[in-house]
């Protein structure tokens, strides 16, 4: 009898290969469906089945999926939500339309429009940043207006920092959401603005599955005024008091927006009005934060995951506690990566769990602001905070890279 197959729709850079290697020891056959599957290195270095498909067609998936079910029996489906959020909706009508496993679609749909999570969280009395939605330049300004400068702009719908700024004045104000009106997202049928409060204060990095909060970690970020993640830490250095609100605020969140099946992702602000909710996501965290969780707990969330998507139960108990972090390494400066240098040596001190760079020399660097600017992350563990942050540091300082600038137009 086949191995009954694991449908992953699309991929990921970091953890594509996690999920492939997690659903291999479940013994399960990981096929992805991509609509570029070339970009996913690992699906040819480890001989992972993958097909082209147009994933923005639901009908083209359910025949593909259809074709997949007859031959090797679907176990679960799953996938990545990457740039566009509404990928995961997508992940989540397939689970319904052949009975498996998986979030409801009415409440990811909640989640993938900002401006509407925020409408469910207020709603609920859950503490977020003053909002207001714009659809044009005049209403970004009267919007930012009534909050009060600075604030934050960001599109309505997406991820990963893209499109997200901090305006400090008027002048950027007017000046980024022409950007975004106009280039960016001209592309959108209605292209929508999220004007925000801007929080000051910690960032926590909350993981959850199902109704349970399994992690909380702490996070940092590049240069104003963008939003470029640079550091990340589990557990976040917290007393109880403050564990517990952040938890009790986290619940709150799963209950508003009616998300009580498998990971989500809740981005919350400590400031002088206690914590406040940045962003609730609807599915696994990205980046190093899965290996961060399994290091400092124990806990294999990705794992757990593909478990709940095949109708086991998740096993969410930790088994150790260390601290955990990754430092993301970022570029300050737009030109060619000429060079890097370091990795075997930081990757020899002991404590490093993994030195990992995403471009090579010669590699054209032209930052956006956005996740896109990181080139590389080092990840470090061990029992105590205090020798984790050591570790790491030692290891930041064994890398070293250069830039040559771009040449100016014309030269």
């Amino acid at each position: 009898m086949p191995t009954r197959a694991l449908i992953l729709l699309e991929g990921h850079k970091i953890n594509g290969l996690l999920y492939v290697q997690a659903a291999q020891r479940l013994g399960l056959r990981p096929i992805t469906l991509a609509a570029n599957p070339t970009q996913y290195d690992y699906l040819a270095s480890e001989g992972i089945k993958a097909i082209r498909a147009d994933t923005d067609d639901f009908d083209e998936l359910i025949h593909l999926c259809s074709k997949l079910d007859a031959t090797y029996g679907i176990a679960g489906i799953t996938g990545f939500a990457g740039l566009d959020e509404s990928l995961y909706l997508t992940v989540a009508k397939l689970c319904r339309r052949f009975e498996l496993p998986g979030p409801k679609p009415v409440s990811i749909a909640r989640c993938s429009d900002k401006f509407t999570q925020r409408q469910f969280l207020a709603q609920a009395g859950v503490p977020v940043p003053a909002y207001r939605l714009a659809a044009n330049a005049m209403e970004v300004e009267s919007s930012a207006t009534e909050i009060g400068l600075p604030v934050i702009l960001k599109p309505a719908e997406g991820s990963g920092s893209r499109g997200v700024r901090l305006c400090r004045d008027m002048d950027e104000l007017v000046k980024h959401a022409k950007y975004m009106l106009e280039g960016a997202y001209r592309s959108q049928r209605s292209p929508k603005i999220l004007v925000e409060e801007f929080a000051e204060g910690p960032f926590y990095d909350v993981v959850t599955m199902g109704d349970a909060v399994i992690a909380v970690g702490a996070a940092d970020f590049d240069r104003p005024p963008h939003f470029v993640p640079c550091a990340s830490m589990f557990p976040a250095p917290l007393d109880d008091e403050e564990h517990g609100s952040i938890t009790e605020v986290s619940l709150s969140c799963l209950r508003a927006l009616g998300l009580g099946w498998g990971p989500g992702n809740i981005e919350v602000r400590w400031t002088n009005r206690g914590p406040l909710v940045i962003e609730v996501n609807a599915r696994l965290p990205g980046w190093t934060t899965p290996r961060l969780v399994e290091l400092a707990y124990g806990v294999d969330i990705i794992n757990e995951h593909i478990k709940l998507a095949i109708g086991v139960r998740a096993d969410l108990h930790a088994t150790h506690s260390h601290t955990s972090a990754a430092r993301f390494l970022v570029s300050d400066r737009d030109g060619f990566l000429d060079r890097i240098e370091g990795a075997s040596r930081a990757a020899a001190v002991p404590g490093i769990v993994e030195v990992k760079f995403y471009v090579g020399p010669r590699t054209p660097i032209v930052r956006k602001g956005d996740f896109g600017d990181v080139i590389g992350h080092v990840i470090a563990t061990s029992p105590d905070r205090t020798r984790t942050e050591a570790i790491i540091q030692q290891a930041i300082d064994q890398i070293d890279w250069s830039i040559t600038p771009l040449p100016l137009s014309g030269e």
